[in-house]
Order: C-alpha cells, then sequence, then structure tokens
C-alpha cells in the first residue's frame, strides 16, 4: 500500500474541548500514515495518538528574536528549527496546520521542507483575530497565497475566509466530525406536568449567549416547572472571567438561583450521559463585541443534537447548517430574547411534535457530521492534494 504521509501541527494536543480535533486524525483511512508535531501535551490518556512529536522548547535567545520579529509583523516561529528538523525526519507529502495563526507560523518550514500545505479554520482565528490585530489581515494575505487548500467547517465560514483573501478554488468546505455512532440516540419526551429539564453547555464567554438563554427561559417559569443545567466555566482569561459574572448576575437578578444547576467543565462521557436527564438543549450563540464567533458550528450542538433532544439556537454562522428551522430545530435572530422565549414555547406547546424535529436532526448529523464518514472524506482530500 502506498500510504500518504501526512503531519498534523497545533500548539498543544489536545485540550479537552478539542476532541472534534483528535476525531480528524482517528478516522483516517488506513492508506494515510498520521503524524502530530506540537509544543506542549496535555491528556494523552483521551487523546492517544500513535506518531507524536513534541518539540524542543526554544531558548530564551530564540524568545527574544520571536518576540521582535513579531512586533514588526514578520513571520517568527521560535520552534522553527526543531520543527523543520522533524519535517525533514518524516518527511511527510502533507502538513495539516490547525488554526489560521498555527498555518502562518508553519508557513516557513513548508516551504523549506517542500511539501504541500494544508489549513484548516475553525473560528476565533477568522473573525476574532484579525479584529483585535489587524497585522493578521497581511500575514493572513501571505499564507493564502501560500497554502495548497484552505478547509472550513461550513459555507459562512468559508466566506469569512475568502473575505480575508483567500482564492475560491483553494477553499473546501470540510465539516467536523462527531463519534455519532457512539452517541445513543434517544428521542425526548416529555409530560407537561413534569419538569421542564433545559440544558445549555458551553465554556463562559460572550460568544456562547448565555445570558439571553437565562433571560428567555425565566419568561418560561411561570408556564412550567423548570430546571436548568449549566456545563462549563471560565478559564483564566479577563474576558472569560468578565463572562463568568455577568452569567452569575443574570442568574441572581432574573432570580434563578433555586433552578439552576451549574456544573462546571465535565468530561465529554459525563456530559453526554447528563445530556439524557435533560429534554431541550439552547445553544443561543451570538457575535461577541470584539468580533469573536463560532466561526462554524459548536460541536457540542451538533452532539446534544444527535443524543435526540430537541435544540433552540440561533441565526449565527454555520448553525444553520446543522439547525434547520423547523426541519432539524429551532433558530431565532442573535440577541432575540422575545423570540428564543417563543420558539422554547413552541416545544412546550407541541411536544408531539419534538419527534419530527430529533428524527431529521439525526438522520442530517448521520449523513454529514460523522467521524467515520468525514475521516473517510478528508483522506480523499489528501490523496486529490497529492495528486496535483
Amino acid at each position: 500500500m502506498n500510504r500518504v504521509k501526512v503531519v498534523h501541527s497545533h500548539d498543544v494536543w489536545l485540550r479537552p474541548t478539542e476532541n472534534w480535533l483528535y476525531n480528524q486524525v482517528k478516522y483516517l483511512n488506513e492508506d494515510i500514515e498520521a503524524y502530530v508535531i506540537c509544543q506542549n501535551v496535555e491528556n494523552l490518556n483521551q487523546f492517544g495518538v500513535a506518531n507524536l512529536r513534541q518539540l524542543d522548547a526554544p531558548s530564551y535567545l530564540q524568545w527574544c528574536r520571536h518576540r521582535v520579529l513579531m512586533k514588526l509583523g514578520l513571520s517568527s516561529n521560535p520552534y522553527h528549527k526543531t520543527f523543520l528538523r522533524e519535517l525533514h525526519s518524516i518527511k511527510p507529502s502533507i502538513l495539516h496546520s490547525h488554526f489560521g495563526y498555527t498555518g502562518w507560523l508553519d508557513m516557513a518550514a513548508a516551504k523549506k521542507a517542500k511539501v504541500k500545505h494544508i489549513v484548516t479554520f475553525y473560528g476565533w482565528d477568522v473573525n476574532k483575530l484579525p479584529n483585535i490585530e489587524p497585522v493578521w489581515r497581511r500575514r493572513y494575505k501571505k499564507l493564502l497565497d501560500h497554502v495548497d487548500l484552505v478547509l472550513c467547517e461550513g459555507s459562512f465560514m468559508a466566506k469569512s475566509v475568502m473575505d480575508l483573501g483567500c482564492p475560491e478554488d483553494k477553499m473546501k468546505v470540510h465539516h467536523l466530525g462527531i463519534e455519532v455512532d457512539n452517541i445513543r440516540y434517544k428521542p425526548r419526551k416529555w409530560r407537561g406536568d413534569e419538569i421542564l429539564r433545559v440544558l445549555i453547555a458551553a465554556s463562559f464567554r460572550e460568544k456562547k449567549g448565555i445570558p439571553y438563554a437565562l433571560q428567555a427561559l425565566k419568561e418560561l417559569q411561570d408556564m412550567v416547572p423548570l430546571d436548568i443545567t449549566i456545563v462549563g466555566d471560565a478559564d483564566t482569561e479577563p474576558a472569560s472571567q468578565a463572562e463568568k459574572s455577568r452569567i452569575l448576575a443574570a442568574i441572581e437578578n432574573l432570580k434563578l438561583e433555586n433552578k439552576v444547576r451549574m456544573l462546571g467543565y465535565l468530561p465529554h462521557a459525563a456530559l453526554l450521559k447528563e445530556s439524557y436527564e435533560h429534554h431541550i438543549f439552547i445553544a443561543p450563540s451570538v457575535t461577541a463585541r470584539d468580533g469573536d464567533s463560532e466561526g462554524g458550528v459548536p460541536v457540542a450542538l451538533i452532539e446534544m443534537a444527535a443524543t435526540g433532544m430537541p435544540v433552540v439556537s440561533t441565526k449565527h454562522c454555520d448553525i444553520p447548517e446543522v439547525i434547520e428551522d423547523g426541519e432539524t430545530g429551532l433558530l431565532a435572530e442573535e440577541r432575540d430574547v422575545a423570540g428564543l422565549a417563543k420558539k422554547l414555547r413552541r416545544l412546550i406547546e407541541n411536544p408531539a411534535g419534538w419527534g419530527y424535529l430529533v428524527e431529521n436532526a439525526r438522520k442530517h448529523i448521520e449523513q454529514e457530521y460523522s467521524a467515520r464518514t468525514q475521516g473517510i472524506r478528508l483522506s480523499r482530500i489528501y490523496k486529490q492534494v497529492t495528486d496535483k
């Protein structure tokens, strides 16, 4: 078998919330020989791979040189020498950089190693980074002129990258895959006289829109007995901590303290287990004030829909590619509390109609967002790139 060697480049392998990236390596065809090159290693007990290379840490002088060059707007990767050494050792046909900023940092090594270069953009690297640091628009233009192929998880994000200067013939939509075969399908049912249990699962960031979900749910509490579970938390970034404060303040101001459970972050398996104890999933994503957005689709939304839970979300980025309003779930406009409440009331007033939504959603996810299917499709993409 003539196997194609592919190196996946990411700064950390792998953060707990990035199981969708692990699936891109795990489900490749046998004719793809995958390697991972990273700077730091985390959670190998969950995301172990056969061929992992961790780069040597740069020296103090290399870090100083990197900072100076970055301030000047020049391409600089303090790991460049060790990264290039690994590429020469592996001799891959393709370097696949994950996130746009990684692709830019990898660009010089890709040129020197004379390998095909694929970059996948995921969201904040498209909309937030160029907005808060305009120098990235110039950097991305150079990257997009150089790269052989750009992958995005949906058409909205693809257009956003093309607006940054990517030629259309270098762009391809490739959906993220979830392990749908391992997600039990249990269509939710709800009786009007029982407690309605609503799940929110997201990191505490403005783009997740959690305060809007709480405001919409407040409007329901006189209609039905209600329990709300929030899975997620803030990280150490000030913006995330500020969003946590807004969420806690919303719970207090809306007098929802006795109806909300906050579980913090849960391991992936525990989140799935928790999901089956709930009737509805709400994910009202918005474009944040600094431009941060989902870019594509929150993976948690895809997974929750796959369990058989009706989803209420927003017409944000590529979410409508998974949740078609009235067909595979319900959608409101961004920041539209009244619209979210209306969609929730529609579910409450017609629980018999849930089956239609969740069955359509499961079928759609099996066809377009299965990790196994997407692994086959990504393997074909690699073959096509090497054949050019």
